[in-house]
This record gives structure tokens, C-alpha cells and sequence, in this order.
């Protein structure tokens, strides 16, 4: 019995040893349901579904006022004073100017080639100065 035991074992190992040819493919996972992921193009489908189920406000959060046709004329007319007196200063006609209202003042200077702009709040006294140079030629 022992004998036919290595036998058979031979005969199976032979069979195993046999050449048989194995192929595959590439494995590639497609998911169906855009919510598990796998594809980048999904970022905003799940930004939306993730916003759409969001029901938390930020109690610090400052509610948005509805401006007045007047106060959007009176900024609409800031916004293009300011325009026009940095416009001024870059093309050389003067060579300083500024602007002040309730909230802040605006000086605008040609110095040595570069415009300067300085913004002041007057609510906080917070300065901020932007230079920007090569628009112009002094």
C-alpha cells in the first residue's frame, strides 16, 4: 500500500507538472453608484449631496443686509473716484491725491516710479500700504 501511495502521489505531482498555460487580464473596478468614490471626476456630485444634507449654521456667521439703492450709488461712486484718482497719479498728471470718507481714507503717490497706494481705516486706525511699480512711466 505504501507503494501505491507514492504512486499516486507521483501521478498527481506529474499531472500538476504538465504544462498548462494560465492567463489573465487587467482587474479594473468601475464603481456604479457615484457615492463610494473611485472616480475624481465625482468631487462636486458629493460636495453637493454633502451641502444639500447640512442643516448647521454658524451662529458667528453675519447675516447679509440688503444695501440700499443709495448706499450702492455711494459705492459705486467711491469705487470710481478712487479709479479715477489712481488713474491720475499712474499717468503722471498729478503727482499725489487723496480720498477720505466715514470709514477711510485713500492717498495715492508717485514715489520715484512706483504707485503707492495707502489705505486707512478710520474705524480700527488699521494702515495698509500697497506699492506696485513698473505700470507707468514717471
Amino acid at each position: 500500500m505504501k507503494a501505491s501511495k507514492k504512486i499516486g502521489c507521483a501521478a498527481v505531482i506529474a499531472l500538476m507538472g504538465v504544462g498548462t498555460q494560465v492567463h489573465s487580464g487587467e482587474l479594473i473596478y468601475r464603481p456604479i453608484n457615484p457615492s463610494f468614490g473611485g472616480d475624481p471626476f465625482v468631487g462636486s456630485y458629493l460636495l453637493g449631496k454633502a451641502q444639500a444634507q447640512d442643516k448647521n449654521t454658524d451662529p458667528s456667521a453675519r447675516r447679509a443686509q440688503p444695501t440700499s439703492s443709495t448706499d450702492r450709488l455711494l459705492q459705486s461712486l467711491e469705487s470710481r473716484l478712487i479709479s479715477q484718482l489712481i488713474s491720475d497719479v499712474s499717468r503722471g498728471e498729478v503727482s499725489e491725491g487723496s480720498f477720505d470718507s466715514n470709514e477711510f481714507g485713500v492717498v495715492v503717490s508717485d514715489s520715484s516710479g512706483q504707485l503707492v497706494v495707502r489705505v486707512v481705516d478710520k474705524v480700527t486706525g488699521d494702515i495698509t500700504e500697497i506699492s506696485v511699480g513698473g505700470l507707468f512711466n514717471p
